[in-house]
């Protein structure tokens, strides 16, 4: 890392964390949010503003990434001068490491055709939900277990747990 009077240059690796927006009325610049993390640890996580000043490189940002895709991205950290002033990323270049998978809208039934679900009956067919569901428990911090939960209950529905009463209404 240099520092000089535009900031520090780094290299940074993280993901995209929401949608992108236009920097002006003219897209001519652009802004996104990144989430960087050294560790694994959630705790180490940290958001960071990110601005992409070039035509070329906000439209880029603007026109062709999604959240969760995995970025590297290189610029200049600016640091505020004063309590009010935030810090952000005056970004110079940008290379998708990863696309994150754009989800299909939940009434779309023609997103898959029928081959494509046969194959995907065929892979998926022999897995045991409960003791997938078990697994990913079993790895998951006691704290974020609800969480999990929920979100396993939403992707997979209602599993059928021997000797576990439904409390669904």
């Amino acid at each position: 890392m240099t520092m000089d009077d535009t900031g520090i240059a780094v290299a940074l690796e993280g993901f995209l964390d929401d949608e992108t927006v236009p920097g002006g009325s003219q897209e001519t610049s652009a802004r996104f949010r990144l989430i960087v993390s050294p560790t694994d640890e959630r705790a180490d996580e940290m958001v960071l503003p990110c601005t992409a000043t070039t035509p070329a490189l906000a439209a880029a940002v603007l026109h062709d990434l999604v959240p969760g895709d995995q970025l590297r991205i290189t610029g200049h950290l600016r640091l505020p001068r004063t309590p009010d002033e935030p810090m952000w990323m005056d970004v110079t270049t940008l290379e998708v490491l990863w696309t994150a998978s754009l989800p299909l809208p939940a009434d779309d039934t023609d997103g898959l055709d029928a081959e494509t679900i046969a194959d995907l009956t065929d892979l998926f067919g022999d897995l045991d939900l409960i003791d997938l569901t078990r697994a990913v428990l079993d790895a998951t911090r006691p704290e974020d277990r609800v969480t999990v939960t929920r979100a396993l209950d939403d992707v997979l529905g209602d599993i059928p747990v021997p000797g576990v009463e439904d409390l669904d209404p």
